[in-house]
């Protein structure tokens, strides 16, 4: 057995790591939160939704009393028809999206799902790009001596754990997304029910625009792994004529700024999509 195995089983450690990670995220993107963790925590988020929307009924009746006293001057203003047939709408309306505020979110969920399966269908990639150790660097690495490969050591354990690091950040971002829009189900009833008054029914489209915000950050993490695997086609090059550590480090250098582009994206993925959507 070589000496200088250590190093790269560390680095194709840490590479097979990422890898794994990056397929996992490929496998969120295009799965429901009704089959999340085999669909236990979405009958979770459903139960409590359910006891949230017995609330919300109570709320709906006093943000309408609220929106009634604040748009009509006296009670003489109710009398007139249209005043009186514009509330009723509304309160009805109020209602409607209380009760099927559920399959509302779900079908803007399917949309931007449609979103992601068309942006990844077109193109081209599905789970592919993952990062491989070149054979350039395992010969130039079984060449050593024990004791020239004693940096490559410190080399490797570096960048084996950044690469790690980053793998696990980048995860968490895209199961944070998934929970957010657990969140969203579970308390749904709350803020739909603003919509009975004219004045709490901002908080009821700030609720729909924030949702839909979280579901189309789908496409934009997926449009940045797709970046990330045509760049993953065309691997750092190996500098062969330099020492065998300087050719490690400027790869592994070259590769760690590739997975901090990716990273970025997938963190910055919400912000990206209330500046481009505006919301």
């Amino acid at each position: 057995m070589n000496e200088n195995d250590w190093v790269l089983d560390s680095l194709n450690w840490a590479l097979d790591t990422w890898n794994e990670k990056l397929y996992e995220i490929w496998q969120l993107l295009t799965e429901s939160p009704e089959t999340f963790r085999g669909g236990g925590v979405w009958q979770v988020m459903l139960n409590v939704n359910g006891a949230l929307k017995a609330i919300s009924y109570g709320l709906l009746v006093l943000f309408f009393a609220v929106g009634v006293v604040k748009t009509c001057g006296s009670f003489a203003d109710l009398k007139r028809p249209g005043q009186a047939v514009r509330l009723f709408v509304r309160f009805v309306l109020a209602k409607a999206s209380v009760d099927y505020g559920l399959d509302l979110m779900m079908a803007l969920f399917r949309v931007a799902q449609g979103v992601v399966s068309e942006v990844i269908t077109r193109s081209g990639v599905s789970g592919a790009g993952g990062v491989v150790l070149p054979a350039e660097i395992a010969e130039l690495v079984e060449g050593l001596s024990f004791l020239e490969s004693l940096p490559l050591w410190i080399v490797a354990l570096l960048g084996g754990l950044l690469i790690t690091v980053l793998s696990f950040v980048m995860i968490l971002t895209v199961y944070a997304r998934m929970f957010k829009l657990m969140m969203y189900t579970a308390i749904a009833p709350v803020p739909l029910a603003c919509f009975a008054g004219e004045p709490t029914g901002s908080v009821g489209k700030s609720f729909l625009r924030s949702y839909a915000g979280v579901c189309l950050e789908g496409a934009v993490i997926a449009l940045a792994c797709i970046i990330f695997s045509a760049m993953a086609a065309s691997p750092p090059s190996v500098d062969l004529g330099a020492t065998a550590v300087m050719a490690v480090w400027s790869y592994l250098g070259e590769l760690i700024f590739n997975l901090l582009l990716l990273v970025g994206a997938v963190k910055m993925s919400d912000r990206m999509v209330k500046e481009m959507m505006g919301l």
